[in-house]
């Protein structure tokens, strides 16, 4: 079974009882899509039903005072919304004869009305295969397929749209763009999801790589995090300690024990520190060489880094192997490490 159909078998099982979604009145279906665009469902709901009551009809909507349609809405923040919701229902009203065209094209024109809106509308009144994408989407088919681009980047927008599309089950298109919406805010919660229970779990890139936190990607200039790390190349009986990552951006690659230090630091502090003395203790350890200091910058981190090597034949290593150096260049590094390894001689 894929992702699609599983999907829609999780949805047929977990669904709520929502009031818009039992309906295909494009009024009332653009109504809870513009309460709900930056509310919550537990808070929109008592909006959409007020709104429903007190205007049943678009052209309801349309004759109301600015001022009464803004109490209405009072509490919901965000107010553009509401003033766009008000222009609209008079425009639809004047151009349309109180129905919603049945138009993507026309229905993105709306004032309001983004590319989401318009494909929700459009799918779940009128029945026709466009795929929803908003925020849940997003984090679902982000996580699950590992899509690391910067949603908030016009290719970013353009590969959520299109991988979307591609998961649409045309045939039974609302289903399938409820389903996922619901799947987002049910299961693949921003915050703690529910992924012990996940039936995409076999499969989730970001479950599966321990990196649910880094999905959805937002573009953003983050505050570029200085770091100084110190490589231990420890010798032992003509043998490297080697070690393999099992978390962090570097995960699955192999690496030289390290240690970090806030601030640049010389020889000195560095055999002086507390992190040096949990890693030889009182066994001897000479020092042959020390590297330059190389500058790996990542999206967030600019790492300083030197390369030590040290020999010793007192220590024990756990989460280490003793490798033969001219095995090194068999295992999977950081290009960091593969910086240092083009400049070193492995003798």
């Amino acid at each position: 079974m894929n992702f699609s159909s599983k999907l829609v078998s999780w949805y047929k099982v977990n669904k709520r009882d929502l009031p818009w979604r039992n309906t295909a009145n494009a009024y009332y279906i653009w109504l809870s899509e513009i309460i709900l665009q930056q509310t919550r469902v537990a808070q929109g709901t008592p909006y959409y039903l007020a709104f429903v009551n007190a205007y049943p009809k678009v052209e309801d909507l349309a004759n109301a005072p600015e001022d009464e349609v803004l109490k209405m809405w009072q509490g919901l923040g965000y107010y553009s919304r509401a003033r766009n919701l008000h222009f609209t229902a008079k425009e639809i009203a004047a151009n349309y004869g109180g129905k919603f065209p049945n138009d993507y094209q026309k229905i993105v024109k709306l004032k309001g009305v983004g590319p989401y809106t318009a494909a929700a509308i459009t799918c779940f009144a009128f029945g026709l295969p466009y795929a929803v994408v908003d925020g849940n989407v997003i984090r679902v088919l982000s996580r699950i397929f590992g899509v690391d681009t910067p949603f908030d980047t016009t290719i970013g927008k353009k590969q959520f749209q299109e991988l979307a599309q591609e998961l649409l089950i045309k045939e039974n298109s609302s289903v399938y763009n409820q389903a996922i919406m619901e799947f987002g805010a049910m299961q693949c919660k921003p915050k703690l999801p529910n992924c012990a229970t996940c039936p995409m779990q076999d499969f989730c890139e970001a479950y599966n790589n321990n990196a649910i936190a880094k999905f959805p990607v937002k573009s953003k200039k983050t505050k570029v995090k200085n770091r100084f790390l110190h490589f231990l190349m420890i010798e032992k009986k003509g043998k490297v300690y080697l070690g393999k990552r099992k978390s962090g951006i570097w995960q699955g690659l192999y690496e030289f024990p390290f240690l970090e230090f806030s601030d640049r630091i010389n020889e000195k502090e560095l055999i002086s520190s507390e992190d040096w003395a949990d890693i030889f203790s009182d066994a001897k350890a000479e020092i042959q060489s020390v590297s330059p200091e190389f500058i790996h910058v990542l999206s967030h981190q600019k790492l300083h880094a030197q390369f030590w090597k040290v020999k010793t034949n007192d220590i024990n290593l756990r989460n280490y192997q003793l490798i033969a150096k001219e095995d090194l260049e068999n295992y999977p590094v950081s290009r960091l490490t593969e910086k240092y390894f083009e400049r070193l001689e492995l003798t």
